[in-house]
């Protein structure tokens, strides 16, 4: 018999260290001081690796730097000092430099991913629960997915506030809503970080017949029991699309008005308490009964909240108030016509602006509400419009000289809408200028030719980086 010695298995190569790559460097910065190029590789900051912004501001925060990059196929290290109030100055191209995102874990009935339509872009199928985008950008994350390395990072480097998806602090209840057994007690979690000093605002996402009832009213109470570690609740209507599969329905209005109303009961008791209302309805409640939508005040300073729908038609109205009486008023009658697109929420407030801008300027103003076809007539807010819907329902439309879309519906890295269509191509499609618009100052720009996002059917592209904005669909920005 031949015996043959097995051959040695390979070792194994050690996983290849997150680069930063660097896109720019501040002019008069440290970073530009010690001549960090853009193109240059971060790896390291004072001899700590780096695997994202997060671990460079924290150990840049030093009054001496060494920053090791990576040049071509150099490995350098550029040491010197850091004034106080200096800024770093250094941009990457990815706010996390292994480019990844830290995946969900759940099957929630109501996850927006799992209602996507058939045959869109890869991206919009991926579900994103990461941390440290709740750290950077206000993102809502479950908890459910930290390593003891993402626990250890949290408190060490102070991650506050954080952002968590609550929907019922019941643990049984918390399982149906995230489709998990296998899930941490979320309330031991903000107990945990409660006694490293970090702040948590919270969201329930209430869909009827899961966490809505006695499981709200629990659920407020004992997050109202971790003030001020939980700075905020806000309560959030589910939104399900045309292809959703779990059974689940939206709200009523009768329903949506008996939590506003609970929503109240709990602010005056809570302002009485903490002196703040602590639970915030977002503002689909409101435009959905169609009661008024409270001033900005209500939300006691939360600026940080507004991207999760809170207060947004409010800053609104006090935006359009603000121009109305400061340049509306100054200006001289423009003899125009321009169509106002939005979705079916949104309309009746906007078609109100935009007659009161007509009535000032003598112009033409029409505001027509596009059904979204791609996902369902029960999903009618503007950031989730297609363009396709749009081009399909404008057919044999007199639209004037400008088509002015929402500008939320392009904010992706490329410029696009979930469909992949940029705003240059809808302007050829249509045969005129479209401009894109978050606020009624952004409409009168478009009246005195000023609006810096107005695409003209013969012109150029305009860069995507000034259409979008920070923060947004982590996974649509960053994969």
């Amino acid at each position: 018999m031949n015996l043959r010695t097995p051959p040695m298995p390979a070792p194994s190569s050690p996983p290849a260290r997150p680069v930063g790559r660097v896109t720019a460097v501040e002019p008069d910065s440290a970073a530009a001081a010690l001549g960090v190029q853009p193109g240059d590789g971060l790896l390291a900051v004072n001899g700590h690796p780096v695997e994202d912004v997060i671990d460079v501001q924290f150990y840049a925060a030093e009054d001496r730097l060494a920053l090791e990059i990576r040049r071509g196929e150099q490995t350098l290290t550029l040491r010197g000092p850091r004034e106080e109030y200096q800024a770093l100055g250094l941009e990457f191209e990815h706010p996390t430099f292994d480019i990844d995102i830290r995946r969900c874990n759940n099957l929630c009935p109501f996850c927006f991913v799992l209602q996507m339509g058939p045959r869109m872009r890869r991206t919009l199928y991926i579900k994103d629960d990461d941390y440290r985008y709740s750290f950077l950008f206000g993102h809502y994350v479950t908890l459910t997915n930290l390593s003891a390395h993402d626990w250890e990072r949290i408190k060490t480097q102070h991650l506050s506030p954080l952002y968590v998806s609550v929907h019922a602090t019941d643990i049984e209840a918390r399982r149906a809503c995230l489709g998990n057994r296998d899930i941490p007690d979320v309330l031991a979690q903000i107990r945990e970080l409660r006694e490293h000093r970090i702040e948590i605002h919270t969201q329930l996402v209430i869909t009827p017949g899961l966490n809505d009832g006695p499981i709200l009213e629990q659920s407020v109470r004992d997050l109202a029991e971790l003030w001020p570690a939980v700075q905020s609740v806000s309560v959030v209507p589910v939104g399900l699309t045309r292809h959703h599969k779990y059974g689940r329905r939206t709200h009523t209005r009768a329903e949506a008005e008996a939590i506003l109303d609970r929503c109240a009961r709990w602010q005056k008791e809570f302002r009485r308490r903490f002196d703040v209302r602590f639970v915030y309805p977002t503002d689909e409640w409101y435009l959905v009964t169609e009661r008024p939508v409270p001033p900005l005040s209500h939300y006691d300073d939360l600026d940080g909240l507004q991207e999760n729908g809170l207060g947004m038609v409010r800053y609104f109205l006090n935006e359009w108030a603000t121009v109305r009486r400061a340049e509306v008023s100054v200006l001289e009658p423009v003899r125009r016509h321009v169509t106002l697109i939005t979705a079916a929420l949104f309309a009746p407030t906007l078609t109100h602006a935009a007659a009161e801008l007509a009535a000032d300027t003598g112009t033409r103003i029409d505001v027509i509400p596009i059904r979204n076809e791609k996902l369902g007539e029960t999903i009618t807010v503007a950031g989730l419009l297609m363009a396709q819907d749009i081009l399909d329902q404008l057919q044999g439309v007199d639209l004037g000289e400008v088509v002015v879309l929402p500008r939320i519906m392009f904010d992706h890295p490329d410029g696009i809408s979930l469909d992949d269509l940029h705003p240059q191509q809808i302007a050829r499609t249509l045969g005129r200028p479209v401009a894109l618009a978050d606020l009624m100052g952004d409409v009168v720009d478009v009246l005195t030719g000023q609006n810096p996002l107005t695409f003209d059917p013969e012109s150029g592209l305009i860069r995507p980086e000034s259409i979008m904005r920070v923060g947004g669909w982590a996974v649509e920005k960053y994969l």
